[in-house]
């Protein structure tokens, strides 16, 4: 049985004089509570039994969920949920995007949800602090921008933790890459080589991450650095699990990667992974892997190995003030391996290039493609920088 959201204010308030202020119930408290309300209150009416259930379940939905988009939440095979506005809900699953019949009553159903949901967590959302991030018990990543920085009403994005790690062999199963580039991985790994992984949104980088690091040695120590832990290293027994900050409402209290980095290094890690770098915590991820902390890990936002080395010169440069021209050396000078993850148009993930830094020389990195899905690629080349290929 279907209810708007100021109906189903009304159940929720009623209910809520039933409930002991000073007494948090339990999910199955709360359901007894409601149900034995709405046993009452359709007495007599021509609900069916099934009717009564969805009505229990929507207002429970509504009291300790996310509303109309539980279900989807509860769902196993759903991998994302995004909600653009009100009324364009998308969900992901099986790597395809598709968009479904729900639907918010309006702006302001929506921003209570979300104001609702952070707010049982501790997080305050609202127009002067319009952008917030959460994560979930289970490992899912919650994101939430309402108006003005939203025009066109509350945007919501909630990317699941479905508790499934693919391993390396499940990912040369369904294709990701072939076994003899696996293997090779795996040599790189256990030889301590420093690797970065590139790759667009949702190509599958941390899940990657994930199945690499599963190739180190059971007695070394680990250090995670991640802006929302997502790596699942389960079973490690040595390892150190960070987390970033973002500052509180009165913009005090931030804990940044950088902060982290450079705190790692009093912990005697063996391996530091770094989630995914896109600001001045490159700087700190280069020195950690040039000073002593061999077979380094992390991922970055790039559209391929060119422009991803680009743009960790750059990061480098902004949060150095080094020269240009120093930053590519340590760049070069730092990782080892290099590859690049894509996501095709069915939402398939695949390797699209793995490739070695040979060192940087007569302004060039000096790079060696190991493996690349477009054969067209030359087996060994020289990459340029932006202005470079600009001008030449």
């Amino acid at each position: 049985m279907k209810i708007g959201h100021r109906e189903k204010q009304k159940w929720i308030n009623r209910i809520a004089t039933y409930m002991n202020p000073e007494h948090e119930p339990s999910d199955t408290e709360l359901r007894r509570i409601i149900a034995a309300e709405v046993a009452i209150r359709t007495q007599g009416s021509a609900m069916t039994v099934s009717e009564k259930s969805e009505l229990i379940s929507s207002i429970f939905n509504a009291m300790r969920g996310l509303d109309i988009l539980q279900p989807l939440i509860e769902s196993p095979d759903i991998t994302e949920i995004m909600v653009n506005n009100p009324s364009q809900i998308y969900i992901e699953r099986g790597g395809k995007i598709e968009k479904t019949n729900l639907a918010f009553d309006s702006p302001a159903h929506l921003t209570h949800v979300i104001s609702r949901y952070f707010g049982s967590a501790n997080k305050l959302v609202h127009e002067r602090s319009p952008i917030a991030d959460m994560r979930l018990a289970d490992g899912s990543r919650v994101h939430a921008i309402l108006p003005p920085a939203a025009p066109d009403g509350p945007v919501l994005s909630i990317r699941r933790f479905t508790g499934i790690l693919p391993t390396m062999e499940a990912l040369i199963e369904n294709g990701t890459l072939r076994k003899k580039d696996a293997h090779f991985l795996k040599e790189a790994v256990q030889s301590r080589k420093n690797i970065f992984i590139s790759g667009g949104t949702a190509s599958g980088k941390t899940t990657f991450l994930n199945a690499l690091a599963a190739f180190i040695p059971e007695e070394e120590r680990i250090v995670t650095i991640e802006d929302a832990a997502e790596l699942e290293l389960s079973g490690r027994h040595n390892l150190v699990r960070l987390e970033a900050r973002a500052s509180a409402v009165d913009g005090v209290g931030a804990i940044t990667l950088s902060d982290l980095i450079r705190s790692s290094l009093r912990l005697r890690p063996d391996r530091i992974i770094v989630g995914e770098v896109r600001g001045n915590e490159a700087y700190e991820m280069i020195q950690a892997m040039q000073t002593g902390h061999p077979g380094s890990m992390s991922t970055g936002h790039g559209n391929g190995i060119p422009d991803m080395l680009d743009r960790l010169s750059l990061l480098l440069m902004t949060a150095s003030g080094l020269p240009w021209e120093a930053c590519r050396h340590m760049v070069a000078s730092s990782i080892d391996l290099i590859m690049h993850l894509i996501r095709l148009p069915d939402g398939r993930r695949r390797v699209a290039e793995i490739s070695a830094i040979r060192g940087f020389e007569r302004d060039h990195f000096q790079i060696e493609t190991i493996y690349c899905l477009t054969p067209t690629l030359k087996a060994s080349r020289m990459v340029q920088s932006p202005k470079e290929r600009q001008t030449s």
